[in-house]
């Protein structure tokens, strides 16, 4: 497979995955009427945020996979992508914050975990999620304040 090719696939499999959760699990009503902090962003910037940040975690895993397909920066990868995945809609579909808080900070070790890993292989792919564990943990603190303000 071509590098482009392959990046290509990581790229539209990441962002399509998120964007797919996301139109899924649409903050409605019940998420409306919670107590939120004064924080908390408008609903408009997650989409892009998040979809930087997808194209960000798909060429940092692209570039693990295509540095060593089994070593631990790749299997952390795929960890933190599903702890990603779920967090939405424990939070917003079934509507259980203390359960997402806690796959939030289980996704902020992963991502520690990640980081710390690619940067012995190759420090860009670490770099790369510098900005999302940046996000991500403003995330938990916003998902701390909901769980503790409800």
């Amino acid at each position: 497979m071509t590098r482009y090719l392959s990046l290509s696939l990581f790229i539209v499999g990441v962002v399509l995955g998120g964007t797919l959760i996301g139109t899924a699990t649409i903050p409605g009503e019940w998420y409306q009427g919670l107590a939120k902090p004064s924080f908390n962003p408008p609903n408009w910037i997650f989409g892009p945020v998040w979809t930087a940040l997808y194209i960000l975690i798909a060429i940092a895993g692209w570039r693990v996979w295509r540095a060593n397909s089994m070593g631990a920066p790749i299997a952390l990868w795929v960890m933190q992508l599903a702890l990603n995945f779920s967090w939405s809609p424990v939070f917003f579909a079934a509507q259980l914050p203390r359960i997402a808080l806690i796959i939030i900070v289980a996704l902020l070790v992963v991502i520690v975990g990640f980081i710390a890993s690619a940067w012995r292989e190759g420090r860009t792919a670490a770099l790369l999620f510098l900005p999302y564990l940046a996000w991500v943990a403003f995330a938990a603190v916003l998902n701390t304040a909901i769980v503790l303000l409800n």
